[in-house]
């Protein structure tokens, strides 16, 4: 039998399959579901992505589907009714954070007609394609993630440093970070 080669990130859980097949690295220009990865990868910090991936689910239920719309008229007592929700993860300045995230948000989508069209510039509109072999060669941060950390840090997002943003360009295939002997690299 063909063992199938993932990246090493990957283990047995049939979630973490499903995701890196299906999702991790996929270029995203979907101004939603960027904005759902940029909340989760803030929720994130501090934890195992694995954390996150079991409780998506009852993120979107706590957080309307991530309309932007919606949660940036969250008031202190939806603040409190979600630091009681034990399906998500219940940190208030990162609940705070998300609020924050969502009224920010919605100004770039003003400002530059979509957030897809804001984030994607960071990469002048491409996948930057990397030839790892190994695990140890994927680095944390980049220059690139160092400039959005920097960019979106300066317009008051919180939980939005280099490490996560380059998580998130991981997440929504800004980067291809999948290993070369990966089922799912593709230079």
């Amino acid at each position: 039998m063909e063992t199938i080669q993932r990246c090493h990130w990957v283990n047995n859980d049939q979630i973490y399959i499903d995701y890196h097949d299906h999702e991790w690295g996929i270029p995203l220009h979907d101004d939603d579901q960027l904005f759902e990865f940029l909340i989760l990868e803030g929720f994130q910090a501090g934890l195992s992505w694995i954390t996150i991936l079991k409780k998506r689910d009852n993120f979107r239920k706590a957080f309307d589907n991530f309309d932007a719309l919606k949660i940036v008229k969250y008031n202190e007592q939806k603040v409190e009714e979600l630091m009681q929700n034990s399906g998500i993860i219940r940190n208030r300045l990162k609940i705070l954070g998300a609020i924050t995230n969502a009224r920010l948000f919605l100004e770039i989508q003003q400002e530059f007609g979509s957030f897809n069209q804001y984030i994607w510039q960071f990469t002048e509109g491409q996948v930057v394609v990397n030839q790892w072999n190994s695990s140890l060669q994927v680095p944390a941060s980049t220059p690139v993630s160092d400039a959005m950390s920097k960019d979106l840090k300066k317009r008051g997002f919180k939980f939005i440093g280099t490490t996560i943003c380059y998580a998130f360009m991981q997440a929504t295939g800004m980067v291809n970070d999948h290993l070369i002997n990966c089922v799912s690299y593709k230079p």
